[in-house]
């Protein structure tokens, strides 16, 4: 049997002063998660499903770009401002997160029924696939 253990690396063989160099004004230093998506496929539709803990419908929006590919963004500021007047602040913690993501679209999904809602902290957005309405076509063909 074959374990797998995640390696710990702590071995600072580059300076600080190499990490220093990269963390400037010109080049910051980029703290950016994605949120985790999931894609299921089915007979009927498609789902996407996008982890949001936290978030509200408000700090999304969903749309189709002119090029016909489903858009996502999200973005969420919070400021938590507890006033009081016997105290101030020695710290104060602002958050903002800002994600988005464009997805090609299947060809088969009929983009005028899409749908999003927020349900415990995931974005589900449903994309419908278009009916293929197969015709019959019955004809009398003459026999030359």
């Amino acid at each position: 049997m074959i374990m797998l253990f995640p390696v710990l690396n702590t071995n600072n063989w580059l300076s600080n002063d190499f990490d220093d160099f990269f963390d400037t004004s010109f080049m910051p230093r980029i703290n950016a998660t994605a949120p985790a998506i999931n894609v299921i496929e089915n007979d009927k539709n498609y789902e996407v499903q996008l982890a949001a803990p936290g978030m509200s419908k408000d700090d999304f929006k969903v749309s189709l770009t002119d090029d016909g590919n489903l858009s996502i963004k999200m973005e969420r500021k919070s400021d938590d401002k507890k006033e009081d007047k016997k105290s101030h602040y020695l710290r104060r913690e602002f958050s903002y997160s800002k994600y988005e993501q464009n997805l090609a679209l299947p060809d088969d999904v009929d983009k005028e029924h899409i749908t999003a809602k927020i349900d415990n902290g995931i974005l589900h957005i449903d994309l419908p696939r278009m009916v293929k309405e197969e015709k019959k076509v019955t004809r009398k063909i003459e026999v030359a």
